[in-house]
């Protein structure tokens, strides 16, 4: 499970990546808003845990954006704050729990169980673009004018990952941390992927394509009536 962390006390942030990564969670760590923005809106995300003052843009603004954007990712908020005003404007922006500091890593750690497992519970059993459907529960991937072909893991978590947000370019160091994080794989796995998916797509007669952006990622999109 994949986590984003957005602390600027560096000493506490390492402290937690420690503690979360012993916890068997991937975590990337950002230190001010506009880069917990930034990694935010891949929507690649199981969690986000950010902190309400930081340099850059405070996390209330992240969050504000994130959901205009429409990122759904649950948000946990740390903050020195106690004052309830506070932890009510940001429930009333969306996000998904609230933790005072400073605080007990056992009560953090539930917390985020506890936000993740909602997420899960109330995720979309299936996601689309064009005409191409990917059933989460199946692995299927499909469209209304061909028969569903089912994908094996890593092509289901390459096209989740694409499908989750379409237009948005998933960096290949992302599929490499998330799909391949034991490091055993050369980076060119991601191409031979890429390039299996899109003989499936043509086999499906899918209005969907994967683009590639050079030297950044791949991204997919509905293609455009030429």
């Amino acid at each position: 499970m994949r986590l984003l962390l957005a602390e600027d006390e560096e000493e506490l942030s390492n402290a937690l990546v420690a503690i979360l990564k012993h916890s068997s969670y991937t975590v990337d760590a950002v230190y001010d808003g506009e880069e917990a923005l930034d990694y935010g809106l891949s929507g690649e995300y199981d969690g986000i845990i950010l902190d309400i003052m930081m340099p850059g843009m405070e996390g209330t603004q992240v969050l504000k954006r994130l959901r205009e954007e429409g990122i759904t990712t649950p948000v946990l908020f740390l903050t020195a704050k106690s004052d309830v005003d506070d932890k009510i404007k940001g429930l009333d922006l969306g996000a998904d729990d609230y933790l005072t500091k400073p605080f007990d890593m056992g009560e953090l750690l539930a917390r985020i169980r506890a936000m993740t497992r909602r997420r899960s519970d109330f995720s979309q059993p299936s996601l689309s673009c064009g005409n191409l459907t990917l059933d989460r529960n199946t692995y299927e991937l499909s469209t209304p004018e061909h028969d569903s072909i089912r994908l094996a893991g890593r092509e289901f978590q390459m096209m989740e990952m694409l499908m989750t947000s379409p237009g948005r370019v998933v960096s290949v160091d992302n599929f490499m941390d998330r799909i391949w994080s034991d490091g055993e794989a050369d980076i060119n796995v991601v191409w031979v992927y890429i390039s299996n998916l899109r003989k499936k797509l043509t086999a499906l007669g899918s209005s969907a394509e994967i683009k590639a952006s050079r030297g950044v990622g791949y991204s997919i999109h509905e293609k455009k009536d030429e």
